[in-house]
């Protein structure tokens, strides 16, 4: 489906300031809140997908020039993206040409194996995802997550053996861990070194192999990890846990990967360390001068509203938003007042309206 155009989902112009492209998220992201009565989730994420756009100077810049393609339709592709991405076995970061089965092997054959080196064994990664509720990523929580996942064999410690036996050497490769095989190829016969298959490159097989894991060292267990989140973190945050993925044999274990999603809040909105909400208050208040209570992360604050306020005003509460991740400092919380103007006015209100628009005082809220 074609995406329709940032600006126009935002309801600015192309000249539009951060100030208004900032306003007119808020206005918009309110509308169509889901979890709000008459909300579209579906709109409820074009608008962030154009906010997080048109808020980016450089990826504004992009998009102005390219059109959705310059900011990869916001999705990770196109300029400014992974250039390899979508080709098997190509890495971002070094650009590590990992060509799978094709190319490696033949560099293989001809060289031997010498042109790919083998680092230490190690288990797969694995990845999982963590729901939080707004309050949970600004204040941080521990969340325990249960994953299924090779695990060491708990009846043979790893090792692959029955209990009561123990390894022994390789017939096959007489403990080395590698055959040599001897490959026709167009420069003549060569001799190439390769994984013994009996023992898996070990040098020793299981006299007696485990019972339990047929000798493999690992079974596939149920883990329960406690994940500690720090305080305000954001959605799309990655938290990576050394050595808690899954387990292999004679080698280490890999890495767990937690993806934090964060859930939308019926009130607040974020940016970067800022919470942002709205209040309403009447045309005759904002005129007057009040005070409100607002709600914030921490409960309910009372803040004053000066006479002549304007609808579109925006007042700061310090130390009421985001903690930084790397000190206790805390972002604002940034209030926009609505002023409300009334729909139905009785007789009596008409007149003293009426009056007040006639008197010296006309202007007072232009």
């Amino acid at each position: 489906m074609t995406k329709r155009d940032y600006y126009e989902v935002l309801g600015v112009s192309k000249t539009a300031s951060e100030d208004e492209i900032k306003k007119a998220f808020r206005k918009a992201a309110v509308k169509y809140h889901p979890d709000k009565e008459g909300g579209d989730e579906e709109k409820f994420k074009e608008v962030n997908e154009a906010y997080e756009v048109l808020k980016d100077k450089q990826k504004r810049q992009r998009y102005d020039q390219f059109g959705h393609a310059g900011v990869g339709g916001a999705s990770g592709g196109g300029f400014g993206g992974n250039p390899f991405e979508g080709f098997g076995g190509f890495g971002a970061e070094g650009v590590n040409f990992d060509f799978g089965g094709g190319f490696g092997d033949i560099f293989s054959q001809f060289f031997g194996g010498a042109g790919r080196q083998g680092g230490p064994r190690r288990g797969r990664d694995v990845e999982t995802t963590v729901a939080l509720t707004f309050e949970e990523a600004v204040f941080g929580v521990e969340k325990k997550i249960s994953l299924t996942m090779d695990d060491e064999c708990e009846h043979c410690k790893g090792e692959g053996v029955e209990p009561g036996y123990s390894l022994k050497t390789c017939d096959d490769c007489k403990g080395s861990g590698q055959q040599m095989r001897v490959m026709n190829s167009i420069f003549g016969q060569i001799q190439q070194a390769i994984t013994c298959p009996t023992c898996n490159g070990r040098g020793k097989i299981p006299e007696k192999k485990c019972s339990v894991c047929h000798g493999k060292g690992t079974t596939r267990n149920n883990r329960e990890i406690t994940v500690k989140i720090p305080a305000g973190i954001d959605d799309g945050a990655a938290i990576r846990l050394r050595g808690h993925g899954e387990a292999i044999q004679d080698g280490e274990r890999g890495d767990l990967y937690v993806q934090i999603r964060v859930k939308a809040h019926k009130k607040f909105t974020r940016e970067g360390d800022i919470i942002l909400s709205e209040e309403h208050v009447s045309m005759v208040d904002a005129a007057l001068g009040t005070e409100i209570d607002v709600e914030t992360v921490d409960g309910v604050v009372r803040m004053k509203v000066p006479a002549g306020t304007q609808s579109g005003t925006d007042f700061k509460l310090s130390g009421h938003g985001v903690p930084h991740l790397r000190n206790d400092a805390r972002g604002p919380h940034i209030v926009g007042i609505i002023v409300d103007t009334p729909t139905k006015l009785s007789k009596k209100q008409r007149e003293l309206l009426e009056q007040f628009n006639t008197s010296k005082k006309r202007g007072l809220f232009s």
